[in-house]
């Protein structure tokens, strides 16, 4: 049989695959609140084509009860998004197995890394953070809890914001993880708002590494919010630790370069002429290097 190579996907119009490459072809499922036939089936694929897909053909329908018709449809979808410039903008993150994770914190951090968790506000659900936490973890991953790099703290469900960052601040803690798995109207917004509002209240969120996740949680929401980073659907918890142990390197090394820069000028103070007997940094410019 001749040799067919297989086509390159030109990724600044990057469409749904099917059958063949570009086709654009998508399933959808939905219910109507009309009487099972002929005239539910035609205001199924009316409405699909108001959704913007070209042929829309409905392969299965069925009555669930009485004036309620589920659909199974398939049409063409006829936009396209540009994932080359969208995979250059940060959005890919770069994660590690355990394994890596584990040596790369004690090459970069030498100590274990303190995070507080909960599902805070009205959120009766812990199924989210006990999946990043607890050392069952998911599918198949360890939770944080099972990490040495880890000290893990989970706080469980409807859990005060005001609990848990005075919880986080008790223990030192370097991160904090909240999770969102059940909300309606927008509650999650706010409750989410209101952590970081305490976090910043408290004159901590220069130290503090904020990351939030649940089904409706985003990378752009949870920055757009005031957290460092998003985790929605998909994430497992060597995907939350990646995050973390780097963001924590990331911020121990520039503290690092500013205590140098910060002596390096205390220093060059101390050298000056007229800045007490050479020995030692002025009253003045130990003030300053304080203020640095």
């Amino acid at each position: 049989m001749p040799d067919h190579p297989r086509r390159t996907p030109d990724l600044a119009r990057v469409k749904p695959y099917a059958d063949h490459l570009g086709d654009g072809i998508v399933q959808l499922s939905f219910t109507l609140p009309v009487p099972y036939g002929l005239a539910a089936r035609r205001a199924a694929q009316e409405l699909a084509a108001k959704m913007g897909l070209r042929r829309p053909e409905v392969v299965h329908y069925q009555s669930l009860t009485d004036g309620y018709t589920y659909f199974v449809m398939f049409g063409e979808c006829t936009h396209s998004v540009d994932y080359a410039s969208l995979s250059e903008d940060g959005f890919e993150l770069e994660y590690m197995t355990e394994e890596e994770i584990e040596a790369f914190a004690r090459e970069h951090i030498g100590r274990p890394v303190v995070v507080v968790g909960a599902s805070t506000g009205t959120d009766t659900h812990s199924v989210g953070i006990d999946a990043m936490l607890n050392l069952k973890g998911f599918h198949g991953h360890h939770g944080l809890e099972g990490y040495k790099a880890f000290h893990t703290y989970n706080l469980g469900s409807q859990v005060p914001n005001s609990v848990l960052v005075a919880k986080a601040i008790e223990l030192g803690a370097d991160a904090i993880l909240v999770s969102q798995t059940v909300t309606q109207q927008n509650l999650h917004i706010a409750n989410l708002t209101e952590l970081v509002e305490i976090v910043e209240a408290e004159g901590r969120r220069k130290r503090l590494i904020l990351a939030c996740g649940g089904p409706r949680v985003s990378n752009e929401l949870a920055k757009e919010l005031g957290y460092d980073a998003g985790f929605s659907k998909g994430t497992y918890p060597h995907h939350v630790a990646s995050f973390i142990v780097r963001e924590l390197a990331a911020r121990l090394d520039a503290g690092g370069a500013a205590g140098a820069a910060t002596a390096a000028r205390m220093r060059a103070h101390a050298d000056a002429p007229g800045a007490g007997n050479g020995s030692e940094p002025s009253a003045s410019s130990r003030a300053r290097a304080a203020d640095a």
